[in-house]
């Protein structure tokens, strides 16, 4: 095994999963520069501030079955920094509001008897006759909940969150994002709930609570980034990584530039990649083969954009989040940040809201202007008959290309093309959610960056593991597990790295 002396590692993208890289390759005394093109930290789990005002993008539970990531969370921040908060969440549909996970008087008199007889009788009829093989996510949601349910419930929002109709998603997204949750299990969950205390067990779309920084999630990785860069570690901020310089399946060096276009060569032996896999292809220098190119052209992410508005309103409703399913607005979902966390509103007597709308780089609501965007967001929330118009003080918008990876027909097949050539690149991980074309969570992204991490060291786990499989989410353990078994349960079919690297021709930064 090589000697960590001769170690050193570029991690591309400071989100949760380079930072985690970099605390995790920390603990073992090896060095790394974090290259990050923003100036800021945390990608999509950083926190914005507008005029002392704080929002998430996206809302980001700190929720996780991996005991290794619960540790560095608790490790990071101080327990009054980790609040405990109660989960409340309901779906706009048809003009009233469903709890979210459902509860059986609401939902039955939401639904009407008739109407949740008749969804009944779908479901029964999807579990005699379903739908084989499962190749959609309208396939995959219909076997599980019958026909009726998705219509009413599942179709309209996932269009409007993925821009394109519910049989040209895979069955891939909804398996990982809705894994473990069946019409029969919601419905258990609102007749008794779930007693059961083991996390290790507990349906992650059905959990009651989950853990928040007092400052948001930014707080978190604002954090980590002090205590790596205090180390030692660099963070080099407002950089863009324009070449990935590699030969005979090695990476050698990343090309950078700063703001001012100066540009500068970055060396080292190791390569941890959070780029959007379409881009790191599109880098390469020398370039990928042509069928590579191509596989990576056909990867599809869909846009996200944040409007945060000042309510001059003390109190507005309990959720943490609202999911609108009504085609009539535009907005998908709805943040109120005061009932995350208190701080995140610096006038107790205001509120924030932040309305979630979700585009393709380019089209008509990502070119909005950002004066009619906080409008529209305005007019929205009047027609949802949550705020008044003339309530709404004062917004703000925030613009997130590349937030999720799409799942569409082509997807597997290209990504397929894609991991076999980066599988010769033997110095080369990806970690995270763009970095791997998969739509972790934040811990899942995490728990690859610590394997990639480890895997550097000498070890041989297989990061497309993670968040692979139902078994593999619902059987993680924790609790009086120790943290290794979190690596443990990954296969080990990654080939370990050389026992010696050969030295740079240039020294690391």
């Amino acid at each position: 095994m090589e000697t960590q002396k001769t170690l050193y590692v570029v991690i591309m993208g400071a989100g949760p999963a380079g930072l985690t890289a970099a605390y995790e390759l920390n603990k073992a005394g090896v060095c790394s520069t974090l290259l990050e093109k923003d100036g800021v930290v945390g990608g999509i789990a950083r926190t914005v501030s507008y005029k002392g005002y704080l929002f998430d993008i996206g809302g980001h539970r700190f929720f996780t079955k991996a005991k290794a990531v619960d540790q560095m969370w608790r490790e990071v921040l101080a327990e009054d920094d980790f609040l405990h908060r109660g989960r409340l969440s309901r779906i706009y549909y048809n003009k009233r509001f469903f709890y979210y996970p459902l509860r059986a008087i609401n939902t039955l008199a939401g639904l009407g008897i008739w109407n949740s007889v008749c969804i009944l009788a779908s479901y029964c009829k999807a579990r005699l006759k379903p739908l084989l093989p499962e190749r959609t996510f309208e396939d995959w949601v219909c076997n599980r909940f019958g026909r009726r349910l998705y219509e009413t419930f599942f179709k309209t929002y996932t269009e409007k969150v993925w821009g394109i109709p519910c049989s040209e998603i895979t069955a891939d997204w909804a398996a990982q994002r809705i894994k473990g949750l069946s019409l029969i299990t919601a419905l258990q969950n609102a007749l008794i709930g779930q007693k059961n205390n083991d996390k290790s067990k507990v349906i992650k779309t059905l959990i009651d609570s989950f853990h928040y920084p007092r400052k948001g999630p930014g707080m978190m990785w604002e954090a980590v980034a002090r205590i790596v860069t205090a180390a030692g570690h660099k963070l080099v901020m407002n950089t863009t990584v324009q070449k990935i310089l590699w030969k005979e399946s090695q990476v050698t060096a990343v090309l950078v530039s700063d703001q001012n276009g100066q540009t500068q060569t970055v060396s080292g032996t190791h390569f941890l990649s959070t780029l959007p896999i379409r881009e790191l292809i599109q880098k390469l220098e020398p370039p990928a083969p042509a069928t590579v190119i191509e596989a990576a052209n056909r990867l599809c992410y869909r846009d996200f954009i944040t409007v945060a508005l000042v309510i001059k309103q003390k109190d507005l409703f309990d959720d943490n989040w609202i999911y609108i399913h009504d085609p009539s607005v535009k907005v998908g979902r709805i943040q109120n940040f005061k009932n995350w966390s208190p701080d995140m509103v610096t006038d107790p007597e205001k509120t924030c809201l932040g309305l979630e709308y979700f585009c393709f780089e380019g089209d008509g609501l990502w070119t909005t202007p950002d004066e009619e965007m906080v409008r529209l967001a305005t007019r929205e929330l009047a027609a949802l008959n949550l705020v008044r118009e003339e309530d709404v003080e004062d917004g703000t918008v925030v613009r997130m290309p590349k937030a999720y990876p799409v799942y569409d027909s082509t997807f597997r097949e290209a990504l397929a093309t894609i991991r076999s050539f980066l599988d010769s690149l033997g110095n080369l991980q990806l970690i995270g959610r763009n970095g791997m074309h998969k739509y972790n969570n934040q811990d899942h992204s995490m728990l690859t960056a610590m394997m990639a991490a480890r895997n550097i060291l000498g070890a041989r786990h297989n990061l497309w593991e993670v968040n692979a499989d139902q078994e593999y989410h619902e059987q993680l353990t924790v609790g009086t597990a120790d943290a290794d078994d979190d690596f443990a349960v990954i296969a080990a079919t990654q080939p370990a790295v050389p026992e010696r690297i050969p030295p740079n021709q240039t020294d690391p930064p």
